[in-house]
């Protein structure tokens, strides 16, 4: 009989009132449907459209509630900003499913979750204007994140990875030398992009400014970055949109065995070089179109 895995105390931390350390919510809180955004405010707009609520937790920018839309029961959980803020988030959605809090082992079956980013994005096409609704395929890490866990080569892309390098040219420790690829759940994407949202690759990114190609004080190590992640072309697709979270959630979710997308609304071109700030009405729109078909 195999041994299970014991997860200590420092490993899995547990609150006192059998919650996980960061966001503060217990086993039977969650839901197999999650929708994350980023904003800990736009939790309150995706709930609003809820049916019912059964529990409304905050702990930090982790801001939980769980209820039902048209008898789907779903969580929504803001995650802040960053690839770093979804490893906390996704390894402890994934403990409140997976691992027995109480014995600290993990369950002898998988509880799979179908998880759904719905956030914000700047465009790199001319076909991305602002208030396009993109969904990512695939997405390409510049965060790191998944090479700090084994199994990243067997969930990757690896010939996307190694023409991305070879197009961009950064060796050394020149931008982000080992980017990861890591495509998202197909059954997923089809249900929620349908035939009316755009599809493509994001990057992901370690910031907003100079590792998605701004400059305001600060000279960046690539200047031509933003050109060459325009011109990029891999069987036919073109990298569509800059943000912070899609990878780190795609690429965790393989490894774990969840479903994974992330949808995003463009709320500036980096083409055109303009940017829309009264965006926040819109989104509500995208918010309506992932309720109805996760």
């Amino acid at each position: 009989m195999q041994t299970k895995t014991y997860f200590p105390p420092s490993e899995l931390i547990i609150n006192e009132d059998g919650s996980v350390f960061h966001l503060h919510v217990r086993p039977e809180q969650l839901a197999d449907k999650v929708i994350l955004v980023g904003d800990p405010g736009r939790v309150n707009l995706v709930a609003s459209h809820f049916d019912t609520k059964e529990c409304d937790i905050q702990s930090r920018e982790f801001h939980t509630i769980t209820g039902t839309y048209q008898g789907k029961r779903i969580t929504v959980v803001s995650t802040g900003i960053g690839c770093d803020n979804i490893d906390i988030v996704l390894n402890e959605l994934d403990a409140l499913a997976n691992i027995d809090l109480g014995t600290r082992e993990e369950k002898d079956s998988l509880r799979q979750l179908e998880l759904v980013r719905i956030g914000t994005c700047g465009g790199l096409q001319p076909y991305t204007p602002a208030g396009t609704f993109v969904c990512s395929e695939i997405s390409i890490g510049f965060d790191g994140l998944l090479n700090f866990y084994e199994g990243r080569n067997a969930v990757s892309d690896l010939p996307l990875e190694r023409a991305l390098l070879n197009h961009l040219g950064w060796t050394g420790n020149l931008c982000s030398p080992t980017p990861y690829a890591v495509h998202a759940n197909h059954e997923l994407v089809e249900r929620i992009a349908r035939n009316d949202m755009v599809r493509g690759i994001t990057v992901a990114c370690g910031g907003f400014f100079g590792p998605q190609g701004r400059r305001l004080r600060i000279p960046l190590a690539d200047p031509h970055q933003n050109e060459k992640i325009e011109s990029f072309e891999y069987k036919g697709q073109h990298i569509t949109n800059y943000e912070m979270e899609s990878s780190a959630i795609a690429g965790l979710s393989l490894l774990l065995g969840h479903k994974a997308t992330t949808v995003c609304m463009v709320i500036a071109n980096r083409v055109k070089q303009e940017a829309n700030t009264g965006y926040k009405n819109q989104i509500d729109d995208l918010i309506r179109v992932v309720l109805e078909r996760i």
